[in-house]
């Protein structure tokens, strides 16, 4: 929300600020565990957003000005790399639940993969990153995954590989994927699920 929803204390002469981690805090967490990340400030007097920079900065985050027009989006991204990867973590793991992993064994193999990749990507970025079929160009793969999923019965799951599939074909054509298969990468990601399955 904007800053307007603590306008009562800024009419009784107080100063009103936002002060947002992007980071993920469901438990107590020391100081240092904000150590790198964003945090996202914002103030209606100079004054108080030095002290909330300031702050950032002693926690050894990055602090940023987010300003009211933009909060709405930086917390829509903040959900998405966050919250939403605990659901695809779900996802996942119904899938190897499927074929015989209960959900602790699933989540025992899926959370190190993750590592790995989140590892890659700082040290690699976007679209560096990106490894896997979408990326290599191999459209019979993924065509295998999403009948594969649809047949055996995970429709969420091969809902979610079509959207998040896409936004994997824009990054591998910036990295040099060629047109060809991205177009056919394209049509099996986009195509119906019995036209996938024929």
């Amino acid at each position: 929300m904007g800053l307007d929803v603590l306008e009562p204390a800024r009419a009784a002469g107080h100063p009103v600020g936002s002060f947002h981690p992007f980071q993920s805090f469901p438990v107590e967490r020391p100081p240092e565990a904000f150590r790198g990340s964003l945090i996202g400030i914002d103030a209606s007097t100079p004054q108080l957003y030095g002290q909330l920079e300031a702050l950032a900065q002693e926690m050894g985050g990055i602090p940023r000005r987010v300003p009211d027009e933009s909060r709405t989006l930086y917390h829509a991204a903040a959900v998405l790399s966050s919250n939403l990867l605990i659901a695809l973590s779900s996802r996942a793991a119904g899938v190897l639940e499927t074929v015989g992993f209960d959900r602790d064994e699933a989540l025992a193999a899926i959370v190190p993969l993750m590592k790995g990749v989140v590892a890659n990507l700082e040290t690699l970025g976007l679209p560096e990153a990106l490894i896997g079929p979408i990326r290599r160009g191999d459209p019979a793969t993924v065509r295998r995954h999403l009948e594969a999923l649809e047949a055996s019965g995970n429709r969420d799951a091969a809902a979610v590989y079509r959207i998040l599939g896409l936004a994997a074909l824009d990054l591998a054509l910036e990295a040099g994927l060629e047109a060809g298969p991205g177009d056919q990468i394209r049509k099996a990601l986009t195509a119906s699920p019995a036209a996938t399955r024929r």
